[in-house]
């Protein structure tokens, strides 16, 4: 990083109606979307879990279930290159046997810059399809740290603080988690109290994208945030059916002066 030069770049949530149906439709939509967006300035758009199928797809998931480098992801790369956008993505991904609940992000020379797999599967629909991921996942992004968790992973305390944490003054703790989701209309309390408290008690920030509205009976909260290092919402969508944009600006050295006020990352090693 040049000396006196704050890292940043701009980051947007795509909000989804959650029954846009197949993956041709859902890359249809897509497609139409960016064409229609003013991109110039956004650097990186984050879409909900298991945007390829949608959430409430049982019956889809493991007929659409693909490798990493599949044919959705193909075209996803072809967007996010024609569209000069880096793209953060949910699927349902296949590999050795199993079928994981994934998130891959694409820069936009369309190349892969992470893929990670659900650590937490949550009781329900998901204990039938899909196994559960193993590892971490950070990547660097202008010169930004940043990590990832899909949904019920973000609820976990633990989970979080060891996104933010150094490692062992290697590279630097993850400054931005993004965080795919699919939180249904009964869990607000995830939207609105649990997720801000993450930002704040790791001094980072935090992006949640949600998709909005009902499929196959299972309503959808919405309310995508992106969360400040201080814990306050910097953009947060409403609740109603149709999709929506936010956008906030990602700053390395806001999270630095959030963590240099309060040093809980410091002080929980002490513990």
């Amino acid at each position: 990083m040049t000396p006196g030069i704050d890292a940043a770049f701009e980051l947007m949530i795509w909000q989804t109606p959650a029954d846009l149906g197949l993956p041709s439709d859902r890359l249809a939509w897509l497609d139409e979307r960016l064409g229609q967006s003013d991109l110039a300035d956004i650097d990186l758009i984050l879409l909900p879990e298991l945007f390829q199928t949608g959430y409430n797809a049982a019956d889809i998931i493991p007929h659409c279930a693909e490798a990493s480098d599949g044919l959705f992801f193909q075209s996803m790369a072809h967007l996010a290159r024609q569209h000069q956008v880096a793209i953060a993505y949910g699927y349902a991904e296949r590999a050795d046997g199993q079928i994981y609940n994934s998130a891959q992000v694409i820069d936009a020379s369309g190349t892969s810059l992470a893929n990670h797999r659900k650590l937490a599967i949550p009781p329900g629909l998901e204990t039938t399809l899909f196994a559960k991921g193993d590892q971490m996942t950070r990547f660097r992004f202008h010169e930004i740290e940043v990590g990832i968790l899909i949904c019920y992973d973000a609820e976990f305390p633990e989970l979080m603080r060891a996104m933010a944490m150094p490692d062992e003054g290697v590279r630097e703790g993850a400054e931005l988690v993004l965080v795919p989701t699919a939180l249904s209309d009964q869990w607000a309390v995830v939207a609105d109290r649990v997720i801000p408290a993450r930002g704040f008690e790791n001094g980072i920030y935090v992006a949640y994208a949600n998709h909005c509205g009902a499929d196959k009976g299972l309503g959808f909260l919405g309310r995508s945030c992106i969360i400040s290092p201080t814990g306050t919402d910097l953009a947060r969508a409403d609740g109603g059916e149709n999709g929506m944009a936010i956008r906030a600006r990602i700053s390395h050295d806001a999270v630095k002066a959030a963590q240099s006020r309060l040093p809980y990352l410091e002080e929980c090693q002490q513990l």
